[in-house]
């Protein structure tokens, strides 16, 4: 009896395998644990852009607003426009100053979080900020599946980033991610307890 149930176990297994159904809810918290804020990066390791684009196919699965996608990309490779980008970083110059690659995250206004040219609510364009963080959440764990590592950081000249990069005065600019092999290993912060962050009614 034991040998028996020992075979179906496997046999459900394979079907499950092939069939695509297996859990990898596990593979996905290893993932998540492995994330973390990077701060310095190796500068003999670079990126290319295949491997960019096929980082960017998988954020645009992120949930949006009614889909409306309204958050946009912009990465960074070539040497010129990395220099440009690097100086308008503030406080992160230092952070970036070996980032293979830069991705700036915009929203465009008006979008998600309106009907008809109207906002659905008080939050009005703040939903566009909630879609680009989204997808930010999406990019950095991507990022880390596919062996690199990120930062995101708010510290930034923005209207430099929008010159050089020759963004839309309609997009508000959100972000900057940070994209490269990390050379450090960062402790993980504490995180609060879940009852103070929780709350069950």
């Amino acid at each position: 009896m034991k040998r028996i149930v020992v075979i179906w176990t496997l046999v459900v297994s394979m079907m499950a395998a092939f069939s695509g159904c297996v859990n990898n809810a596990s593979s996905f918290d290893e993932v998540v644990a492995a994330r973390r804020s990077v701060r310095s990066y190796d500068s003999t390791k670079k990126i290319s852009e295949d491997q960019v684009r096929t980082l960017i196919a998988t954020v645009q699965e992120a949930p949006s607003w009614a889909n409306v996608q309204a958050t946009r990309f912009y990465a960074v490779m070539s040497d010129a426009k990395l220099k440009e980008a690097k100086a308008a970083m503030l406080n992160n110059q230092n952070t970036v100053a070996d980032a293979p690659v830069l991705i700036v995250t915009t929203y465009r206004q008006g979008e998600s979080g309106f009907f008809s040219g109207e906002a659905a609510n008080e939050v009005g364009n703040g939903w566009g900020a909630f879609d680009a963080g989204l997808s930010n959440a999406f990019l950095v764990l991507k990022a880390k599946e596919m062996g690199f590592d990120t930062v995101i950081m708010g510290l930034r000249d923005a209207n430099a980033l929008r010159n050089a990069l020759s963004i839309p005065s309609e997009e508000v600019i959100m972000s900057v991610v940070a994209l490269g092999y990390g050379n450090q290993e960062p402790r993980r912060p504490e995180r609060k307890a879940l009852n103070e962050v929780l709350h069950i009614k």
